[in-house]
């Protein structure tokens, strides 16, 4: 703390190899604004991905439960702990005690893994979740303080007579935090769909769907093995059980895309005019219902999705530690191998909750459509505001916001790393 009152944020700028980055700014503090500023114009300029490190206190509200834990003998956990014992000594916010370390990815490099599996959280109600450490709190009375790199660090050429930035090496200690946030963004999305469809189910007394739902349930165990495995740089045997695994993900997600092909076509198929409720049940069987078959078909895709996104990461992180002098470019392109479809999928899925919602409905006609009671009144109503409900579900469409990935480091040295959330 300074005597100004003012927290010194130290924050460090990471690449994942050796990089030329022009100097953007003097050895002195920067406010959060300037430091987004800078963030963004490191990204569009170096040929290399660019990430930045911020060391904040430990907010006393946040929540671990929500997080992936990792001992201290974690190659994330060493990888922190070699920065920060190469790096110069600093003013480190809340040194001594527990830590939050925020590694915030710019928009540009999220989207280069993954094609888009770097993404902030939606929340359950809504919208993003926010920064834990912002706003009016910890972030308006910061400033951010540049720190040299240590042993792994190297400077870019001098710009226009100024002096190089200077950034450190760092790819293993950014590729485990990328890999990790990945995995904990897709297991909270398993889990809130897990939550919904056994919800719909106790409802819907579908056997035939509760036994899909037990079947990609049933992998959980196998990949979270896996991934403690990987994330530890272990080698997964066969004895995890891990193949079945994805072959019953691969089955549920050949059903999705299925599903989704039928919506497509349905949706294709109607006329520019208010459809009736009898062809839209026919199309969309229980899409009227709370707890109908269509709400169930929808959780279940995207219960295949997110568990196709965690398999995703494992592979990439298996690719990438085959070669570990080439970590990020391994992992890139393991994970753009095959995350393509898997976000045609969510694209497609995100489109047919938009297409219904706009849908005008209108009443069954028929030999009696003179009558038209109260009921059938009700029943149009609620199926309108059940139809404009679904394009709230649909991920937003747009450009994506910098992605922040919060790692909770302790005084032992284990870290929690949480969801990730628009910076």
């Amino acid at each position: 703390m300074s005597n100004d009152n003012v927290m010194q944020i130290p924050v460090y700028t990471l690449a994942t190899r050796p990089v030329v980055v022009p100097a953007m700014t003097d050895d002195g503090p920067m406010t959060p604004e300037r430091l987004s500023e800078l963030r963004t114009v490191l990204a569009a300029l170096a040929d290399a991905p660019l990430a930045t490190l911020e060391v904040h206190p430990l907010p006393k509200e946040i929540d671990r439960k929500k997080g992936l834990p990792l001992d201290s003998a974690s190659p994330l956990a060493h990888h922190l702990t070699q920065l920060i014992t190469q790096a110069p000594k600093t003013a480190a916010a809340g040194a001594g005690g527990e830590v939050l370390y925020r590694m915030v990815v710019p928009a540009k490099v999220a989207a280069q893994v993954g094609n888009g599996l770097l993404r902030p959280m939606a929340a359950k109600a809504g919208g993003i979740h926010g920064a834990l450490v912002g706003g009016s709190g910890i972030a308006a009375q910061a400033r951010f303080v540049p720190v040299a790199g240590g042993a792994g660090a190297v400077g870019g050429a001098a710009a226009a007579g100024g002096a190089a930035a200077v950034v450190t090496v760092a790819a293993p200690l950014v590729l485990a935090a990328i890999a990790v946030a990945a995995s904990v963004h897709a297991e909270q999305k398993r889990q809130a769909a897990i939550e919904n469809i056994t919800e719909l189910l106790e409802k819907l007394h579908a056997d035939n769907l509760e036994l899909e739902r037990a079947e990609l349930d049933g992998c959980r165990r196998a990949i979270d093995n896996a991934t403690a495995i990987l994330l530890d740089e272990g080698k997964i045997g066969a004895a995890l059980g891990l193949e079945p695994a994805v072959h019953a993900i691969n089955t549920a997600f050949e059903r999705a895309k299925r599903r989704l092909k039928k919506w497509t076509d349905a949706l294709d198929a109607l006329p520019d005019k208010p459809i009736e409720l009898s062809k839209l049940h026919k199309a969309f069987g229980g899409i009227a219902s709370e707890h109908g078959e269509f709400h169930a078909h929808l959780e279940l895709a995207n219960l295949a999705v997110a568990l196709m996104e965690r398999v995703i990461v494992l592979q990439a992180v298996e690719a990438a530690q085959s070669d570990p002098t080439n970590h990020f470019e391994n992992f890139t392109r393991s994970l753009n191998r095959h995350a393509q479809e898997v976000n045609d999928i969510k694209a497609g899925l995100s489109s047919v909750l938009r297409r219904l919602s706009t849908l005008r409905v209108d009443r069954t006609h028929g030999v009696r459509d003179f009558v038209f009671s109260s009921a059938e009144v009700d029943k149009l109503l609620d199926t309108s505001y059940r139809l404009r409900a679904l394009g709230q579900r649909a991920e937003p469409e747009g450009r994506h916001p910098d992605v922040a990935i919060d790692i909770v480091r302790s005084n032992d040295g284990s870290l929690v790393v949480l969801p990730g959330y628009a910076a």
